[in-house]
């Protein structure tokens, strides 16, 4: 399932964003699966102002596509795009982890 942002990019006096394309493999309608799935749409708003593609992949339906981006552990996201590639494992609910994760925001 492929998500794109609707209507046009926001800025919102921020510099602004590169393009971000995100994978995010998942396991089913488990309960992390659907709280990942829930964190991530939820920062993609606020945070990437339509700057972003996300796709969402539940591995029990397409199981052969872990391999590829050799997944171990579900919920994982990916970050493809800006580079550099980035893992992200788990649900999704730190928030502020994430977007370090995803280099929006730096470390503190």
């Amino acid at each position: 399932m492929k998500t794109r942002p609707p209507g046009p990019a926001q800025q919102g006096g921020r510099q602004a964003l590169s393009h971000y394309v995100l994978r995010l493999y998942v396991a089913g309608q488990s309960p992390r699966s659907v709280t990942a799935i829930a964190n991530i749409k939820k920062i993609c708003v606020e945070e990437l102002h339509g700057k972003y593609d996300l796709e969402v992949i539940d591995l029990h339906q397409q199981p052969q596509l872990a391999q590829g981006d050799q997944i171990i552990a579900v919920p994982t996201l990916i970050k493809r795009l800006p580079p550099p590639l980035r893992r992200i494992i788990g649900d999704l609910s730190d928030t502020e982890r994430v977007l370090v994760g995803l280099d929006i925001k730096n470390r503190t």
